[in-house]
């Protein structure tokens, strides 16, 4: 075993790994998503309060339950991972940035630390247990000669 890169020659732990890191990514904004939409008018009484237009609530909400979904799935992932890194950086910016309060401070850092793992996320992309893999699997053997 290569102490240094413990996935280097091991396929199965590389892509086993990148598949619970996209869960670990996904599943807050999966449910965030959903629980905006059960909670819509308190969302957006919230919004308008930090100075955010309750009109993009609906645009969040698209971005957190079918991103998320995305990211989960692995498709677009790219993409999809470069929009919540900016997402979780903005949101850090606008509603968390009361660093008096170590709550807020710690919500803050949280969302960095997202935003980092989106990042590495749209460098190195979804991984061999995607739709995407699927999908290029396919259209790789479509165009082999016969």
């Amino acid at each position: 075993m290569n102490f240094i890169n413990p996935f280097a020659n091991n396929t199965q732990l590389s892509d086993l790994s990148a598949l619970l890191g996209r869960i670990g990514l996904s599943l807050i904004f999966i449910l965030a998503g959903v629980n905006k939409i059960q909670q819509y008018e308190g969302t957006a009484q919230y919004m308008t309060s930090m100075g955010v237009p309750s009109e993009l609530l609906p645009l969040v909400i698209l971005l957190e339950a079918v991103g998320g979904l995305f990211i989960l799935l692995g498709f677009m992932s790219r993409l999809t991972a470069l929009a919540f890194a900016g997402f979780c950086i903005l949101s850090a910016v606008l509603f968390h940035a009361n660093f008096e309060d170590q709550m807020q401070a710690i919500m803050f850092m949280k969302n960095i630390a997202i935003a980092g793992g989106f990042l590495m996320l749209a460098v190195h992309g979804a991984g061999n247990w995607s739709v995407e893999r699927i999908i290029c699997n396919k259209v790789a053997a479509n165009k082999q000669p016969e």
